[in-house]
């Protein structure tokens, strides 16, 4: 008659003791990450990988990016916003370029992350003694604000990449490979 009372109070102590363990733990965000065929972080193009990322680049230009690196097949720029005067928000993009390997077409891939800043108080204090007069210190307090990032997330969103893909998609300019182009005869 122990065993079955044992048995039963040995899983009712598992039970509670994984349940506790799951409470303790943090979400696993790679859970997330699907890697499907569809990605919103992607797309492809006609024309050459410089093509593709130069219409990246006149994309980004054209909202008000700053461009902080370019190569022929990768670019990063950057752009900043001031919702409140206590905060501070910036979006960073990181673009890639690779070809498909059929010398026809190119897929761009984007990653915009959202950076949050807020400012931080700090308070400092140094006193001065002066040894001639014995120990006599008189305190000194200055505040520093500074900006501190609060927050960062890779923007999810597929309106948004659809919107930049548009927008890159309008300054693509494909190499014209037909008898009516200036110079073919």
């Amino acid at each position: 008659m122990l065993r079955p009372r044992l048995s039963v109070s040995l899983c009712f102590a598992a039970t509670l003791s994984l349940t506790l363990a799951a409470c303790g733990t943090k979400a696993a965000f790679y859970h997330q990450e699907e890697f499907s065929d569809t990605s919103a972080f992607s797309r492809s193009f006609p024309g050459s990988e410089k093509a593709v990322c130069e219409a990246a680049r006149r994309a980004l230009l054209g909202q008000g990016y700053i461009i902080t690196k370019a190569t022929d097949n990768t670019m990063d720029g950057n752009k900043s916003f001031q919702p409140a005067a206590d905060k501070h928000m910036e979006i960073a993009f990181h673009v890639v370029c690779a070809s498909n390997g059929n010398g026809k077409s190119s897929t761009m891939f984007v990653s915009a992350t959202q950076d949050g800043y807020g400012i931080k108080k700090s308070n400092s204090s140094a006193s001065l003694g002066v040894s001639v007069l014995g120990s006599v210190s008189m305190p000194f307090a200055a505040s520093d604000d500074s900006m501190v990032r609060v927050s960062s997330e890779t923007i999810r969103s597929s309106d948004f990449y659809d919107r930049f893909f548009g927008a890159a998609e309008r300054y693509l300019l494909v190499d014209v490979d037909d008898d009516t182009a200036p110079g073919k005869k």
